[in-house]
């Protein structure tokens, strides 16, 4: 019997005395409501108070605030690398639009003046529909019509900045804006072997070449203009001296050399520096 007793003790002692003790993992669910964003951290400090002790530490409001403070920095750091590489894409794709459009202009511009024509011997261009001719003076133009075609049959609209020629109950021949203002008054037309339309239009600006007739049309290149010696001598002695003057600027243009003024002030500047040498003119500059 005491055998029996000291077992039956001893069976006691082992189910009453546990011989480990286990961790246990704790599952943790929430629901994030995008309009109560807090509420999910209340919820995980609840979980941490029930689960644990780690809010009864001195140090876990330090530690919880480091969490906070460091996540909201690494949410700070990726926005401004974002929106640093989105203002440095956006920068590149202007600066290459930039450019192109440069490139496209330049392009268009070099394009344009290769565009331009070789004036026929009157210093115009021969059309399909008209030729026209100049002087620095004067535009003549030359509209062929059918044989025949009375003055009573033409429409010739000339206004200072605007030019209309044709047919009666046909299409404009011409129509368009004058490359440059004309004297309306010292303008006129007539009909020449009943076949072509002829029109004298006195510039306004008596010392410009033209491109065109009307804008719009072919241009040609005014630096390859070659006005009439005769025509020249025609001139009074201020205007010539001011014709023959823009000529040799033209032509010194065309070569990349500097103009009738600039040579002057060069001229001027060498004189000047002579006579002061005492001054230092490194960085003058002709403007």
């Amino acid at each position: 019997m005491a055998i029996i007793s000291d077992y039956e003790e001893d069976q006691n002692v082992k189910k009453s005395s546990p011989s480990c003790t286990s961790t246990k993992t704790s599952m943790f669910t929430a629901t994030f409501n995008p309009q109560n964003p807090i509420r999910i951290v209340e919820t995980v400090l609840d979980f941490l108070a029930k689960e644990s002790d780690f809010l009864e530490k001195d140090t876990s409001e330090k530690e919880i605030l480091d969490v906070v403070k460091t996540a909201v920095e690494e949410k700070k750091r990726k926005k401004a690398e974002e929106e640093a590489k989105v203002k440095g894409e956006s920068k590149r794709l202007k600066k290459e639009e930039g450019k192109g459009n440069e490139e496209k202009i330049e392009k268009g511009e070099d394009k344009e003046e290769s565009a331009k024509r070789v004036p026929n011997k009157g210093n115009g261009l021969d059309l399909e529909k008209y030729s026209w001719t100049q002087t620095l003076q004067e535009v003549t133009v030359q509209v062929p019509v059918p044989s025949g075609t009375k003055s009573r049959f033409v429409v010739c609209d000339i206004k200072k900045n605007h030019l209309k020629v044709g047919l009666k109950g046909l299409p404009p021949i011409i129509e368009g804006e004058l490359y440059k203002p004309v004297k309306v008054d010292d303008c006129y037309w007539s009909i020449e072997d009943q076949n072509t339309i002829s029109i004298l239009l006195t510039k306004h600006d008596q010392m410009d070449w033209w491109e065109s007739l009307v804008k719009g049309d072919p241009k040609i290149d005014t630096q390859k203009v070659e006005p009439e010696n005769s025509k020249l001598s025609d001139l009074d002695g201020e205007t010539r001296q001011t014709v023959e003057k823009m000529m040799f600027d033209q032509r010194q243009k065309s070569m990349g050399l500097p103009t009738s003024d600039e040579m002057q002030k060069q001229e001027i500047l060498k004189k000047f520096m002579a006579e002061h040498p005492e001054m230092d003119f490194s960085g003058a500059k002709i403007a």
